[in-house]
């Protein structure tokens, strides 16, 4: 690889590792989808209004790469059908509102 080339790849993994988590995504339209798909589980789960899933003293979600990987996962074993977008939309009303990864 010549050295302009590795020089750019440096830039852009130096920028995509400190722009902000979820950053295209819209908390708007994140909490639209999750309160359609995601808050019934949450509430059979944990009772009240399902908040305590994100609020809990034991979470196990403690960055915004693990909360990716929830939010995925959860779209893949509710059948959410979520595009990827939608998913960073999720990401970034659950990231606004309760976790505040930086």
């Amino acid at each position: 690889m010549n050295r302009p080339a590795i020089l750019f790849a440096a830039l852009f993994v130096s920028a995509a590792v400190h722009a902000a988590p979820f950053e295209k995504g819209d908390p708007k339209i994140g909490k639209t989808l999750h309160d359609k798909a995601c808050v019934s589980c949450h509430v059979g789960m944990f009772g009240g209004d399902g908040s305590k899933i994100y609020t809990r003293g034991d979470r196990k979600t403690k960055t915004a790469q693990q909360l990716a990987a929830r939010i995925s996962g959860c779209n893949a074993n509710t059948g959410a059908g979520w595009f990827p977008e939608e998913e960073a939309h999720v990401g970034a009303y659950l990231n606004q509102q309760y976790y505040k990864f930086k």
